[in-house]
């Protein structure tokens, strides 16, 4: 007996009775789910000798259920949207998401392009690690660059030297430009206060801002993705991940990852309880000291305003106990734009950022 659903929740299950001897009796429960919630469970009976009977019992762990539920909205949205686009900036978690779409349409191609808001002040290994997955995986990137909107004077150069805030006009205009009706994104509840009262699927206006105000329930994994011309959703498959579900999840699948994940030497210096990293475009000011450190990063943006932490973390096993341990959010920790006021995130969301 046979019942086959694609939707959250489904239930599968078949029993057999197969016989290879006198008496023997094999029987088989399985549940398979592509959606939220899934549930897998299985009973053998293996016949070894005259009457004998062994039976396990297999179940979902959290990451599994985490996977599915991600595979499941990335799924939703490719069917009810005409031109999906991942934001993709060679970070941890766009390349989570990147992972999981892939899985999600093996063995045919991620069926919808990549994205990437380049501001000019990215750490060249990223960038390195950014072409190379694209090419390995054949899916199209397109490039919104902050620096060209700054050589045309559509946007101007702020006093503080970051541009992560200037990344929203181009991002705008690259949707609007690829006709993108959704736009997939790495962002979880976990990070920020902002994104943590974020739905799954978060519509945007003719603007691309967002009003938290105005937001949709999501009961029952159930995704209302309706829009009128000129609006588009933002979808976060990992929204419900925590920092520690994304490293196992890496762990797990041993994902690659740009190098400066992992502990190396690097000449910083303190600014602000953060640890910047010389280069071109960030360099200490008077009174600051460099230092040769060995550090890692827990997150990845512009090079300016990004802070690393001191860490001996070099394996995926040690970055994952040491996560598991900290007591400070990665972006609380690590990132001078955040800082900027108590509702940082939640202004630049509005305005249309990620």
């Amino acid at each position: 007996m046979q019942g086959l659903d694609t939707g959250a929740g489904a239930s599968y299950s078949t029993t057999e009775n197969l016989d290879t001897g006198a008496g023997a009796s094999y029987s088989t429960t399985e549940g398979l789910d592509t959606g939220a919630g899934a549930s897998y469970s299985t009973t053998e009976g293996l016949d070894t000798g005259a009457d004998a009977s062994y039976s396990t019992t297999a179940t979902l762990d959290a990451l599994d259920v985490l996977e599915a539920e991600a595979i499941h909205v990335i799924r939703e949205v490719v069917a009810e949207f005409e031109r999906p686009v991942l934001l993709f900036s060679g970070g941890k978690d766009s390349v989570v998401v990147l992972h999981l779409a892939a899985k999600a349409f093996w063995p045919a191609k991620v069926p919808f392009p990549v994205l990437h808001v380049d501001t000019g002040h990215n750490f060249p290994e990223v960038l390195r690690f950014r072409d190379e997955t694209v090419a390995r995986l054949g899916i199209r990137l397109e490039v919104a660059s902050v620096q060209d909107y700054l050589d045309d004077g559509r946007l101007q150069e702020r006093a503080d030297g970051t541009r992560n805030p200037l990344q929203t006009q181009p991002l705008l205009d690259a949707i609007a430009a690829g006709r993108h009706d959704a736009v997939f994104g790495g962002a979880r509840r976990d990070e920020d206060k902002a994104r943590a009262k974020e739905r799954i699927i978060s519509l945007r206006d003719e603007f691309g801002q967002w009003d938290p105000r105005n937001q949709r329930p999501e009961l029952w994994s159930l995704y209302n993705g309706r829009h009128t011309v000129g609006q588009h959703v933002r979808a976060f498959p990992i929204s419900n991940w925590t920092e520690l579900d994304v490293w196992r999840y890496i762990e797990r699948e041993g994902i690659a990852l740009p190098p400066l994940y992992f502990a190396h030497e690097r000449d910083v210096y303190a600014r602000d309880g953060m640890w910047l990293a010389v280069s071109d475009v960030s360099a200490p000011r008077a009174g600051e000291t460099v230092e040769r450190r060995t550090v890692r990063y827990r997150t990845v943006g512009d090079l300016s305003c990004t802070g690393a932490v001191v860490s001996e973390a070099a394996t995926l096993s040690d970055i994952v106990r040491e996560v598991a341990a900290s007591t400070l959010t990665e972006r609380g920790a690590t990132r001078a734009d955040d800082r900027l006021s108590e509702a940082a995130m939640e202004d630049r969301k509005k305005d249309g950022y990620f």
